[in-house]
């Protein structure tokens, strides 16, 4: 069978097979498959016209979510589960994002599996695109027999196999995209961190051959107004350092990673995306506290005056460097959706580097971890803004 024959296959066994589960989970392509070769790779449908799936906002489904249990996914680090390590609620885990103005379909594991068979899935970035990808292999992970997955870690790369379907789903650590003296898997906690302006080779060279890429980049440059710069491809990572504007290596980074997009991703075959910022709130809670005892989402009425601690500039520069790329990025603009979840961390619920001091002990606020999140909550709503961009993208996004 011709490729482009059974690619046409294989989306219509997709469509017939989200279509199966109802109208009120399905939206193709208006007027129907004929413009189904015209979409971006894995597209089997197209959002309806004017559909932000990044706005809208948190409605409680004690129903529907989650979509898991933390105790059943074996992939989840101990630092996000909060349910094990003491946290006295659960309501975080019972909110589902409703895009504002449009329904789109709901995640679908076997769906996913399908479309992925006989291709290789790649996230790329920091622990917070490790936590989605870990989402990820979670709502995965009941839609396949024990016997036919298996997951392995090696140095910066971790790889899960779907072996029915001949399908990877892999994630490597680079969280600032560029070659860094962060770029250690476990140890990588450094107080002054150095990149590599140039070459990109020692992490594209993972990057390669990749049937979808999700990138992501931003709280590692977050970490002062200052990034040292290393010219040059010397080993030793203590040459010829120079300082630059941490906005404008970021800047220098991304254009790095789209130019290398530009001249190693096939637009006809396979898809690229960013994931936005991730927030924090480690402050600006209630009595000037943070994350620590939030139980709730903010409040609908207060959202649009809500302001979070997420840096608009950094979110701008992402933007312009992106949207001039000529292969199409798509963005999964989680930022806002995230800014209104204070109540989602996992605070101090999580397996501690180290024990907490007496006096940190005696304030729990003073350690509480507002930057990562507990599984299952947050990024698997991420892991659903990125089904529907990579099944149902924008019709602007047509090739």
């Amino acid at each position: 069978m011709h490729p482009a024959t059974m690619k046409g296959a294989l989306a219509a066994a997709v469509v017939a097979l989200l279509a199966a589960a109802g109208p009120a989970f399905f939206f193709p392509v208006a007027d129907a498959q004929e413009s189904l070769s015209e979409l971006l790779p894995f597209a089997v449908g197209a959002a309806p016209e004017g559909c932000d799936v990044g706005k809208g906002e948190w409605v409680r489904d004690e129903a529907a979510r989650p979509w898991y249990a933390e105790e059943e996914c074996p992939y989840i680090q101990p630092q996000l589960t909060c349910q094990a390590h003491g946290r006295p609620d659960a309501a975080y885990q019972h909110w589902r994002w409703q895009p504002r103005g449009c329904d789109l379909p709901s995640f679908n594991a076997t769906a996913v599996l399908e479309m992925l068979r006989g291709k290789r899935m790649l996230f790329v970035g920091d622990s917070l695109l490790r936590e989605q990808y870990v989402s990820l292999l979670c709502l995965l992970h009941r839609a396949i027999p024990d016997a036919s997955k298996s997951f392995e870690a090696v140095d910066s790369l971790s790889i899960f196999r779907a072996k029915d379907h001949d399908a990877t789903i892999e994630f490597y650590w680079a969280p600032m995209l560029a070659e860094s003296s962060s770029d250690d898997g476990a140890d990588h906690h450094l107080a002054d961190r150095v990149i590599r302006g140039a070459p990109m080779n020692k992490h594209s060279r993972f990057w390669k051959g990749a049937d979808v890429l999700v990138f992501n980049s931003y709280l590692w440059w977050m970490t002062g107004d200052k990034i040292q710069i290393l010219r040059g491809a010397d080993e030793d990572m203590s040459k010829d350092i120079v300082e630059m504007e941490a906005e404008e290596a970021y800047r220098l980074v991304l254009h790095q990673v789209v130019r290398w997009v530009e001249h190693n991703v096939d637009p006809k075959n396979a898809r690229v995306f960013f994931v936005t910022a991730s927030p924090t709130h480690a402050s600006g809670g209630e009595d000037g506290g943070n994350c620590y005892g939030q139980t709730s989402p903010v409040a609908a009425a207060d959202a649009e005056s809500y302001h979070g601690s997420t840096s608009g500039r950094m979110l701008q520069v992402a933007g312009e460097v992106l949207a001039a790329s000529r292969v199409p990025v798509g963005v999964v603009n989680i930022t806002r959706m995230s800014e209104l979840r204070r109540d989602a961390h996992t605070q101090t619920y999580k397996e501690q580097w180290a024990q907490p001091a007496a006096e940190q002990a005696a304030d729990p606020r003073s350690y509480a971890d507002c930057t990562h999140w507990c599984l299952p909550g947050v990024p698997d709503a991420w892991n659903e803004l990125l089904y529907w961009k990579l099944f149902f993208p924008a019709r602007d996004q047509a090739i």
